[in-house]
């Protein structure tokens, strides 16, 4: 099955490539490392396979922090759901950096960023952060999926 899956994707054009990536990669839940293993399973480059994901997952991050100020008054009038009741507390415990790296564990960067915004911090912060985070997890995923194909060939 990878194999065919393989066979597949190098029958398409390198930007189709790159763009399937991306595109998995900016789904909630799938992120940056889900990404990353998905696109090396199959058969795309390791690098390519992570800087797409990792592009993927950081635009669709972006457009939500940069657009959760206006929801933010929205959202700011509901009663807080338990995992955004987890985060907060990792927030005041942790911070942007912590929650950034550490939030994908819980929620999607997607969502830990907009609920960071949501708590007050800065939208830029929240930014570069993310994108730090973002990028960590790719290439962690990235590398461990290499580490994987290299001990089972």
């Amino acid at each position: 099955m990878i194999e065919a899956l393989q066979n597949f994707t190098q029958s398409l054009p390198e930007w189709a490539r790159w763009a399937g990536v991306m595109l998995i990669a900016a789904l909630p839940f799938v992120e940056s490392y889900g990404g990353s293993a998905v696109g090396i399973i199959a058969g795309v480059h390791p690098v390519v396979a992570v800087t797409s994901a990792v592009i993927g997952n950081t635009v669709s991050m972006l457009v939500l922090v940069f657009g959760a100020h206006s929801l933010r008054r929205r959202f700011a009038k509901r009663e807080p759901k338990r995992s955004t009741q987890r985060l907060r507390k990792m927030f005041d415990r942790w911070g942007v950096p912590g929650v950034s790296l550490l939030g994908q564990t819980v929620l999607p960067s997607q969502i830990t960023s907009m609920a960071m915004v949501s708590f007050g911090a800065s939208r830029n912060v929240v930014a570069v952060w993310q994108i730090i985070s973002i990028a960590v997890w790719g290439i962690l995923f990235g590398v461990l999926t290499v580490a994987g194909f290299n001990l089972l060939g």
